[in-house]
């Protein structure tokens, strides 16, 4: 029985070592080395203070902003130890009822805005956390966000232009508008009363 105990011993801690600390530790060096920003949380700085993440959605409701995706975790919205989506289906009534109330919220909010409404705008995305959204649902905003700042349409319109990104490597993924950096030039131009 020894002989088969004493190389199964040596074996858990031999990769229990190598799986459980020095792999972690050189991961942790090269992700530090070679990727410091998306390493610590992508984490966006404004005059010293870190205002939040590239990664993850943050929940803005003043006129005076730009609105991202709704957030599918609660209580509290944009919560990352929480992210999930709906799993509403398109049947769901639960999913209609959701969409119908942010198009009322948005309608309230800019009722002579009679541009379509984008459907980034009144969904939330498979972890609830997207801190994106289309140049559309971007450009739907204009009117609202100038007139609460008391901006020009066509200075928020080149804002929004400037902040737009364009696909990975031109092939991947989709032109998108990253709410907070949105938002935080704005502040910059001219911030809220």
């Amino acid at each position: 029985m020894r002989t088969f105990l004493r190389p199964a011993l040596a074996a858990i801690i031999i990769f229990s070592v190598l799986t459980g600390i020095i792999y972690p530790a050189l991961v942790t060096v090269i992700a530090q080395v070679a990727f410091p920003s998306q390493a610590n949380g992508s984490l966006i700085e404004q005059a010293g203070v870190q205002r939040g993440s590239a990664l993850i959605g943050q929940q803005f409701d003043q006129a005076g902003y730009f609105w991202g995706r709704l957030s599918a975790t609660g209580p509290v919205p944009y919560n990352a130890a929480a992210s999930s989506g709906s799993n509403y289906g398109p049947l769901n009534p639960s999913l209609a009822e959701a969409v119908q109330a942010r198009i009322d919220a948005l309608k309230a909010a800019d009722p002579s805005n009679q541009l379509p409404i984008p459907v980034d705008l009144v969904t939330a995305s498979a972890s609830g956390l997207d801190p994106e959204i289309s140049p559309a649902a971007a450009l739907y905003q204009v009117q609202r966000v100038a007139t609460a700042r008391g901006l020009t349409l066509s200075q928020v319109q080149q804002l929004v232009v400037q902040h737009t990104s364009q696909p990975t490597l031109g092939i991947l993924g989709e032109p998108r508008v990253n709410v907070l950096h949105l938002n935080m030039a704005l502040d910059q131009l001219k911030p809220l009363n």
